[in-house]
């Protein structure tokens, strides 16, 4: 057994956290504005190269906005990645609009472009936008994507919930579409706790995101509404967390991916095993290690890393084998199921070390079946 547990992607402070906290505290901003809401939103800029960001408390929040912005109404189809997290898809229902999923290919396991234009090409009704998920890290065909959606006049949201220092072509996910979303729950690449960021080059739409975002209150001194919007702006208090591990964004995909190559590594001979893919021209932040089993059970693999203490976690079931989404309208080819059926996405903590990946190689080539 492991002396401690091994999480899947467990949060890893930089150690300026409590500083930055203590500052928010002393200057009694402790409300969603504030010195490090700006710095937050300031340091995505600059990290990213996108033009206008605006910090919210969650990435679900972010996506709820982008819809709303760029007018998806009730009855408006909006395409979206099957093989993703539900927090992808959920503020399409917010908006009462219909999801229409698009299956993956197997060059990225992210959403096919080649699917993409097919149904853009064949469908009776154009759709409002794509929501595009940058899975486990990776970045999708992002070009092509954004190059389909403008020919196509949908508009396009990135949903980089997964891939904060992913980049394609040298430039960072999140960025190619209309807007892009990151996350900062416990579990990703840089966490606030909880919190999340929309991105725009559009300045118009980030002042509107952030209208909506403070309960649509109009410009007076009294309290006047003639829209209705949300309580989404991320607190000072989170900001300042974020502040601190932005400084060390580049350590962790450095160290997300020094963690692949050591899986690689020990299990890439193993003829069985396949590893997500990466694009060429891509970088991805490898947020979690992915791979997929020819022969074995991934629930087998599971049960034996569990037996060490580390936790390990199924692929995404894909959004159209929901029961949530049953009877929504799905343009597949099977590859996300078959993905589904035999992946597993295994412990990636930044805190881990080539000795905790050497055991639970080992692990893994024991559970393999004969």
């Amino acid at each position: 057994m492991a002396k401690e547990r091994i999480f899947l992607s467990a949060p890893h402070m930089s150690g300026k956290e409590l500083s930055y906290i203590e500052k928010v505290f002393e200057s009694n901003y402790i409300a969603p504005l504030g010195e490090y809401v700006d710095k937050f939103e300031a340091s995505i800029k600059e990290y990213t190269g996108a033009k206008n960001a605006l910090a919210v408390s969650n990435g679900t929040a972010a996506l709820h906005l982008a819809l709303r912005i760029l007018g998806v109404n009730e009855g408006d189809d909006v395409l979206a990645s099957t093989f993703t997290f539900i927090g992808s898809v959920n503020a399409i229902l917010y908006q009462r609009a219909n999801p229409v999923f698009l299956d993956s290919d197997r060059a990225s396991w992210n959403l096919s472009p080649e699917l993409l234009n097919k149904y853009l090409l064949e469908c009776e009704k154009k759709p409002k936008a794509l929501i595009v998920t940058h899975l486990y890290g990776m970045s999708a065909d992002i070009e092509k994507i954004a190059d389909i959606c403008r020919v196509h006049g949908v508009y396009l949201i990135e949903d980089a919930a997964e891939s904060l220092g992913a980049t394609y072509k040298g430039r960072h996910t999140g960025t190619f579409g209309d807007f892009g979303i990151y996350s900062f729950n416990g579990n990703k690449i840089l966490t606030t706790s909880g919190g999340g960021m929309l991105v725009s080059d559009n300045e118009a739409y980030i002042k509107k995101a952030l209208f909506y975002a403070t309960q649509a209150k109009e410009p007076f001194i009294h309290y006047e509404h003639k829209e209705y919007g949300y309580n989404y702006r991320m607190s000072n208090v989170l900001a300042a967390i974020g502040v601190a591990q932005m400084e060390v964004i580049e350590e962790r995909v450095a160290k997300k991916r020094e963690i692949f190559s050591w899986y690689e590594e020990l299990l890439s001979e193993i003829e069985e095993i396949d590893f997500m893919p990466e694009l060429p021209h891509s970088r991805g932040n490898r947020w979690l290690t992915a791979l997929t089993f020819q022969k074995t059970d991934p629930l087998d693999v599971m049960q034996a890393l569990e037996s060490i203490n580390v936790e390990s976690r199924p692929l995404w079931k894909p959004m159209h084998m929901q029961e949530l989404f049953k009877g929504a309208r799905s343009y597949l080819d099977g590859t996300s199921e078959a993905l589904y059926k035999k992946g597993l996405c295994l412990a990636s903590s930044t805190t881990m070390s080539r000795d905790d990946v050497v055991a639970i190689c080992d692990t893994i080539k024991n559970a393999l079946v004969e």
